[in-house]
């Protein structure tokens, strides 16, 4: 039997090259496009060298709809994980349109495309941002969507709306859209990792960045919140487990397991984490000194928030099994794998 073939869109990228190689070692033939507008070809030569499969790579912007046409003439696959978006919180509230133009006009070329061309399973990479700052914790898959606090936030509602509806509309299109919590970490072989331009906007590779001495100092925004130790908590989850989610949504996809024709899954570990226990662990973890401050709260920031998981857990047979010690040992790994440090 033929495998199954799967495109990923943004596959160059942090999340989307795991996925990749999570994808390969489960036996699925994979096809990676990608614009490079914030990712680097390392990222699928890190791939082919973990994985010894020559993956396809295509230089596409998925807002270019006749080249999009273009893949979807020239491979055969049936499911599409779309990754490909701009993803900076700042830098969407200070250019809205860049964010919607792209973040939507590439999610609808791709649905219109998988219509046209008769293609059956969409897997949409959402956030918790979509959560805003929760009520109740943790947030279920049923917790209340707030109102996004940025134009990237937005973004992610409206294209779970955008696939909701064309599922609904019987499009011949199934979706899941996957709410990742906050990723983290590196593959274990320091072959990939997560490689932000500019001054990072996560906290694990500023973390990093400072320990390798490319950062002087990390800021810690705000130690006054109503948490056990004044910072901000959240659900940080290993980018392999983050991957292995995926995969296992793919199969639910394929093999028709869906129970409902759209459905959305919570991917978190089920545990929130503060930032400085963060910041203690990765200290205890690699052996090091961390130059840090403390400064004031950073607008747009959520207090807390941390997944329910027992529905991915129960559903796609899937569970976050990484420590936090393995993930920010593999984290550390990565940076100094990059700046060539012994």
């Amino acid at each position: 039997m033929a495998k199954e073939m799967v495109l990923v869109s943004g596959g160059a990228g942090y999340i989307g090259s795991h996925t990749t190689v999570a994808l390969i070692e489960a036996g699925y033939d994979v096809v990676v496009i990608d614009n490079l507008s914030n990712s680097d070809l390392g990222a699928v030569e890190g791939v082919r060298k973990i994985t010894g499969v020559d993956v396809p790579f295509e230089q596409v912007d998925c807002c270019d709809k006749e080249a999009l046409r273009a893949i979807f003439k020239k491979y055969p696959f049936n499911s599409v994980i779309h990754f490909a978006a701009y993803k900076a919180v700042g830098e969407s509230v200070e250019q809205p349109l860049k964010y919607y133009s792209n973040n939507l006009g590439s999610f609808l070329n791709i649905l219109e495309l998988m219509q046209e061309e008769g293609r059956s399973n969409v897997l949409f990479s959402s956030s918790a941002t979509v959560y805003g700052e929760p009520d109740e914790l943790p947030v279920t898959e049923a917790s209340p969507r707030k109102p996004a606090t940025s134009p990237y936030g937005n973004t992610k509602q409206m294209c779970e709306d955008i696939l909701r509806d064309t599922v609904a509309a019987g499009a011949g299109v199934k979706g899941i859209a996957l709410r990742y919590f906050n990723p983290m970490g590196a593959h274990p072989s320091a072959l990939i990792g997560e490689l932000p331009r500019g001054v990072p906007n996560n906290l694990v590779p500023f973390i990093t960045q400072t320990a390798a001495g490319v950062r002087e100092c990390l800021s810690i925004f705000g130690n006054d919140y109503n948490t056990p130790d004044g910072t901000c908590i959240r659900d940080y989850i290993d980018v392999v487990d983050l991957a292995a989610a995926h995969v296992a949504a793919i199969g639910r996809l394929v093999e028709g397991c869906n129970k409902k024709d759209y459905e959305v899954f919570n991917v978190g570990t089920g545990r929130g984490v503060s930032v400085m226990e963060l910041v203690e662990a990765f200290e205890r973890v690699n052996g090091l000194k961390l130059n840090y401050r403390i400064v004031g709260r950073r607008s747009g920031d959520v207090e807390s928030v941390w997944a329910e998981t027992s529905l991915a857990n129960n559903e796609l047979g899937w569970k976050a099994v990484r420590t936090l010690d393995e993930t920010l040992a593999a984290a550390w790994a990565w940076e100094k794998h990059v700046r060539g440090i012994e």
